[in-house]
């Protein structure tokens, strides 16, 4: 019978992986992952820098110019009131994702106080917290949205600007009707998380209530809520593209995808142009998210590492 052999010790240049270095890996593994990185990094490299390249005004308005057809002059051609849809385009993306962005940050943040404080202390307060959030699952949303916009968007304008006010309501709107999925998944991640050892001999020997949740708990359940924030811009930036393709969005003189997508709807026949472009930006931007959130979440999830 062959003696067992023995492993062989690890050198100076043998270290162990971290854990984020084996998640980093994994995820340059999915191909889909990978490419929603590098679309998504595109488009937001675009954005930033792009209004610096290109230097066409996106709301300077030529008649002269109107309703052009793509060309190397105007690459993304021209509207009915001849302003270049590049332009718009690169400038609207940055209201586009500094919207999904916000909103995103305000849903996860809501989502994960209520969600840590319902899995950690349980009892009457999970109760309560659940049934609250159990009430918003219960809101239609798009109705609700449109009919707050409408009653408080003139009353916030007169106080902050057109611009600022539907840019506050809609991320108050958007973050404070998409927290309940993650509040539930954070839950749920403490519920199992609290009863462990490590917590428990973390209670014994004198740990805080904030430091058994910020240094203990929460880190573990911190793939899910990154998860939820990739996801969550997604939903953001359908959602106020969908209020601006109704008109109860930004003013005219903003140029968001969504708000370009509603002015071309009467010209979608003359003009498809108008139309294809922010649609085709915002199809992207959501398709290349929703491949990093589901890249991340098998990158995140410890059974199949």
């Amino acid at each position: 019978m062959p003696a067992p052999v023995s492993p062989a010790p690890l050198t100076g240049s043998e270290t162990p992986r971290g854990l984020w270095r084996d998640i980093w890996q994994r995820l340059k593994r999915d191909r889909l992952a990978a490419a929603g990185v590098i679309v998504l990094a595109c488009i937001a490299i675009a954005v930033a820098i792009g209004p610096l390249v290109y230097r066409v005004s996106p709301t300077e308005i030529d008649f002269a110019r109107a309703s052009l057809p793509p060309s190397w002059a105007h690459p993304c051609g021209t509207n009915d009131l001849g302003q270049d849809q590049l332009a718009r385009l690169l400038t609207g993306g940055r209201i586009s994702l500094a919207v999904g962005l916000a909103a995103m940050a305000v849903a996860v943040g809501l989502g994960t106080g209520i969600g840590a404080i319902a899995g950690f202390y349980g009892g009457w307060l999970d109760t309560v917290l659940m049934r609250v959030t159990d009430l918003f699952l219960s809101l239609p949303q798009l109705p609700l949205l449109l009919l707050v916009t409408y009653l408080f968007r003139d009353s916030l304008s007169a106080i902050v600007g057109a611009e600022r006010s539907v840019f506050i309501l809609v991320i108050a709107l958007i973050g404070g009707l998409n927290w309940m999925s993650v509040a539930r998944l954070v839950r749920a991640g403490f519920l199992t998380t609290r009863s462990m050892d490590f917590v428990t001999a973390a209670r014994a020997l004198g740990a805080s209530t904030p430091r058994l949740i910020f240094i203990h708990i929460l880190p573990n359940v911190i793939g899910t809520v990154i998860v939820a924030a990739t996801l969550g811009v997604g939903t953001a930036i359908v959602t106020e593209s969908t209020l601006s393709f109704l008109g109860l969005g930004f003013p005219p003189d903003v140029p968001t995808w969504g708000r370009m997508l509603y002015d071309a709807q009467n010209h979608i026949t003359t003009a498809p142009y108008l139309a294809f472009f922010p649609g085709l930006a915002v199809f992207l931007t959501i398709l290349s998210i929703n491949y990093l959130g589901d890249g991340l979440r098998d990158a995140l999830d410890p059974k199949l590492r």
